[in-house]
């Protein structure tokens, strides 16, 4: 098959970086897959695993783009390709309006979002990483579901991995425990855990416990990170809390870690390399994987929701519990990681990835020979309103100063615990 893989960004963040692996995978099984996408680090990344890529038209900067959906379905004529696949709702909009009502391509989705966006075509095959969210896409009249969990390569992240420099690089102290961090320095998600782990490290170091964090990445957030990892640092009296900035290979980070704090594909990245990982979700939650842990926060999607009313304080204060035993019990921490190691080699490999997708993209091109027209233009249509009303909403929020800046991936807009 020709294969035209579109995602959504291309900054370092879990659903691209899936994208562009699962992308390299597929072409690995004998398929002939492009990458377009805006300009962004994780271009080189498309250069590095040898895939084609094909830049974006800079005037489709307001999503969905009526450019981007001429785009692809000239792309679509010009290289033969036999389906489209779109991460996250505005590029699988943009492939809907284009190839698959234009040229009658199959299209598929890819959502990594915390709520399937409730205007996708529900004829579109849907591919999600977590169980609750094929449940509630099912239940929301979607008829092709899969679910996909977030794979990791096993030969890029494991064990040995050289860490380089890195904690010197950052000024840390080689014997004291070093916890890391990695993602995009956001409100919606992740910013309440980090403040909170800035806090734990202050807190631990007035006990007399010594400890390290590193936050690698970057985002709108930064800002109010430094300001709260700088707090720390006078409390502490010396450099415990560093932000990196974003690193376009953050593999030296976990090799380097002692623990991982994450949550979604970059927990299992921390699993990959065989550190014990406390998976971060918001509310004040944090879990320890575990055995007994495992199997709900795999159906939750590697996150977790606390309870009602619960924030930073009280997620600084169950932090704080997890780490008290880690830290002081290195043959711990070495047989969780051995446990997780073992569990993504199982469950999340590439291959094993590859495999699925592949799966789904024979089963949508099949189904595309069997065209039914009115459940499609109904499908056009209710996109279509349904797209224009969620503009004008978040017009009115914009202007109100009470929109997220990521789509469906506030806390207000789940209806139960959802993945990262």
């Amino acid at each position: 098959m020709r294969i035209l893989v579109y995602p959504h960004a291309m900054e370092i963040g879990g659903s691209q970086l899936n994208a562009v692996e699962i992308a390299a995978a597929t072409r690995d099984r004998g398929h002939d897959v492009v990458v377009v996408s805006r300009d962004g680090p994780l271009v080189d990344t498309v250069c590095r695993l040898g895939l084609r890529h094909i830049l974006l038209d800079p005037r489709a900067e307001r999503r969905p783009s009526r450019h981007a959906a001429s785009q692809l379905t000239r792309l679509a004529k010009q290289h033969g390709f036999d389906i489209v696949h779109g991460y996250e709702w505005p590029p699988a909009v943009e492939a809907f309006a284009g190839p698959r009502l234009r040229l009658g391509l199959p299209v598929v989705c890819t959502i990594n979002s915390m709520v399937v966006a409730p205007f996708l075509p529900r004829t579109v095959p849907l591919v999600v990483y977590m169980d609750d969210n094929r449940l509630r896409a099912i239940r929301a009249g979607y008829s092709h579901v899969t679910l996909l969990e977030p794979p990791v390569d096993l030969q890029a992240n494991r064990p040995g991995y050289d860490a380089g420099t890195f904690r010197c690089e950052l000024g840390f102290d080689a014997s004291v425990p070093l916890l890391v961090v990695v993602g995009r320095l956001a409100p919606e998600q992740k910013l309440e855990g980090l403040l909170a782990a800035c806090d734990v490290v202050a807190e631990l170091a007035a006990t007399g416990r010594r400890i390290q964090l590193a936050i690698v990445g970057d985002g709108p957030s930064r800002p109010l990170v430094e300001r709260t990892a700088a707090a720390a640092n006078a409390r502490t009296g010396r450099r415990a809390v560093v932000l990196t900035g974003e690193l376009n290979d953050p593999r030296r980070a976990y090799a380097a870690a002692d623990i991982v704090l994450g949550m979604g594909g970059s927990a299992l990245r921390g699993l990959a390399f065989a550190k014990p990982v406390v998976v971060q979700g918001e509310r004040g939650f944090w879990e320890l994987l575990t055995p007994d842990s495992a199997p709900q926060i795999m159906r939750q999607g590697w996150y977790g929701l606390g309870a009602e009313g619960d924030g930073r304080a009280a997620g600084a204060t169950r932090l704080m519990n997890i780490l008290g035993g880690l830290l002081d019990e290195p043959q711990t921490r070495a047989r969780l990681g051995q446990y997780g190691r073992a569990l993504v080699a199982e469950r999340f490999s590439l291959e094993k990835a590859a495999t699925t997708q592949e799966q789904v993209y024979v089963a949508a091109v099949q189904a595309s020979a069997r065209p039914a027209a009115m459940p499609l233009l109904t499908d056009a249509f209710r996109t279509g309103i349904g797209v224009s009303k969620h503009k004008v909403v978040r017009k009115w929020q914009r202007w109100r100063g009470t929109a997220p800046l990521a789509d469906f991936n506030a806390v207000a807009t789940r209806s139960g615990p959802c993945a990262t």
